[in-house]
């Protein structure tokens, strides 16, 4: 199934066929939604495909080529993950810690840059960002980050380079054009608190990069796992919509460094819904947190959209129900995963593999 399906995928035929299949699709929108979210949400077609970190199930993540072709294949967002340098550019990667993403330990320049930093609470070795410029990230080339998961993304190891938010920005308008339809960037602020405490705060760099290009609530949403980054963007009043991430244990690092002790937990209960709805149009639960649970009808009734995290193909990623073969990474069912997911009434996933999440939306 692997197989033929990746091959299937790099026709240039499939994909001209499926980007006429696209806008063909774009029709007036049948369902009565709230103003804010009829705009975020394509027209007729269901749930939102937000392409995690590009097609991170088929290119290595946060690359050029991960954001074309998570477009290609039908995405309706495409999400970077935004971390700064040391003269306070944002760029496009997981972590700020680039050893598992970027090829820097080949780099024997920058060697003696390997040290030990407390993040979030956590003790990472590694190389990271912001003991970097700009012009020196420039010189790494990205690799896939789950080798021993996705080993043939590695053929993809080296082609790439580090990209800015600007970058992505630029590359989503230019997509845009030439699908014929609106791609929106979908930027989370990583570890806020800590690079505010380096003095390299991410909050006003990303306002100043949203007014600068113009970006409206049709091509940008914000994403954070910390309330308080993101209340940060609300005091800028961008008009772009804003989404709270939610985690599965622990609370945000930046209610657990303050000693509050508000867990995700705590922010999933109709009273936490309804003080992130003060602030935020959206919330990003981990997929496990919707099964047998009240949170997507307590969301809604909140007036919150509901977007979950990561949908992935691979075996050890899914409910056991739905896993096929013997191997961790062979392919399980993932079309019956989003079965369910889109018969819940979600109103966006977040998936590695956004090909996969649009043929399931055409039923």
């Amino acid at each position: 199934m692997h197989s033929r399906m990746h091959s299937h995928k790099h026709s240039r035929k499939h994909f001209r066929r499926r980007s006429l299949l696209l806008a063909a699709a774009a029709a007036p929108a049948a369902t009565a939604l709230p103003a804010h979210a009829a705009e975020r949400v394509p027209a007729g077609r269901g749930p939102v495909v937000i392409g995690h970190r590009g097609a991170a199930g088929w290119r290595p993540e946060h690359t050029a080529a991960s954001y074309t072709y998570a477009v290609q294949t039908g995405a309706d967002w495409i999400e970077p993950d935004l971390v700064p340098t040391k003269d306070h550019a944002l760029v496009v990667r997981h972590e700020n810690e680039i050893s598992q993403t970027t090829d820097v330990a080949a780099h024997p320049e920058f060697a003696d840059r390997r040290t030990t930093k407390t993040v979030d609470g956590r003790s990472v070795t590694g190389w990271f960002t912001e003991d970097f410029t700009l012009a020196e990230l420039r010189t790494l080339r990205a690799v896939e980050r789950l080798p021993q998961v996705r080993n043939r993304n590695t053929v993809f190891d080296g082609r790439d380079r580090v990209l800015t938010f600007q970058e992505v920005v630029d590359l989503a308008r230019g997509l845009s054009r030439a699908h014929g339809r609106t791609i929106a960037v979908f930027p989370e602020t990583k570890h806020p608190t800590y690079f505010r405490a380096l003095g390299l705060p991410l909050e006003p760099q990303l306002a100043r990069l949203i007014r600068r290009n113009k970006l409206g609530r049709r091509e940008c949403v914000v994403q954070s796992f910390e309330p308080t980054s993101l209340q940060r963007i609300a005091a800028e009043r961008l008009g772009v919509p804003l989404w709270q991430a939610l985690g599965t244990t622990g609370g945000p690092y930046d209610l657990v460094s303050a000693g509050d002790p508000t867990t995700y937990r705590d922010m999933m209960t109709p009273t936490g819904l309804a003080r992130i709805a003060a602030y935020a149009d959206w919330i990003g639960p981990d997929k496990s947190s919707l099964v047998d649970t009240s949170l997507l009808a307590d969301a809604h009734a909140a007036g919150l959209r509901v977007g979950p995290y990561t949908f992935r193909a691979e075996n050890q990623f899914l409910a056991e129900r739905f896993r096929r073969g013997g191997g961790a990474n062979d392919f399980g069912d993932t079309f019956a995963e989003y079965a369910l997911y889109y018969g819940m009434g979600v109103d966006a996933v977040v998936t590695d593999f956004p090909d996969l999440a649009v043929m399931a939306r055409r039923g």
